[in-house]
């Protein structure tokens, strides 16, 4: 048996395939899904999901949303998502250093646009941090 996996950003389609098992994080810490799983639908955390399909795993680097598991098929919404392949390490630090000095001025931004810095750099770390450690 086999799960299919769909992940989906507000820019594109990231990933779609069917796989062996998947592994989410969640605000509540993650959650390993299996054929069968029970129905559930759960926010994601900033952080890594990992796919396994024919005895290799990818990773991949999400952050905010949900995911939503019925039957065989998990579905996730994500605000950002990539995978950790395509992480440009010298690029994320460059964004991570942009973000940060824009949030100095925070007085002068609007809640939304701080908001939205600090979901930034949250996600700029945790592809800092699984790239370095995938080393």
């Amino acid at each position: 048996m086999s799960l299919t996996l769909e992940i989906v950003t507000p820019e594109a389609r990231v990933y779609s395939d069917t796989v062996d098992t998947v592994v989410i994080p969640t605000i509540e810490g993650e959650i390993g899904v299996l054929p069968g799983h029970i129905p559930l639908l759960t926010q994601i955390d900033d952080g890594e999901l990992r796919v396994t399909k024919d005895g290799q795993t990818q990773f991949l680097v999400i952050g905010g949303g949900f995911a939503e598991i019925e039957g065989d098929r998990v579905s996730v919404l994500a605000e950002f998502a990539i995978d950790e392949q395509k992480i440009d390490e010298q690029a994320v630090e460059a964004a991570l250093r942009r973000a940060e000095l824009q949030l100095k001025d925070a007085g002068h931004l609007d809640p939304n646009e701080a908001e939205q810095l600090h979901n930034l750099i949250r996600f700029s770390g945790v592809q800092l941090e699984l790239k370095r450690r995938r080393r």
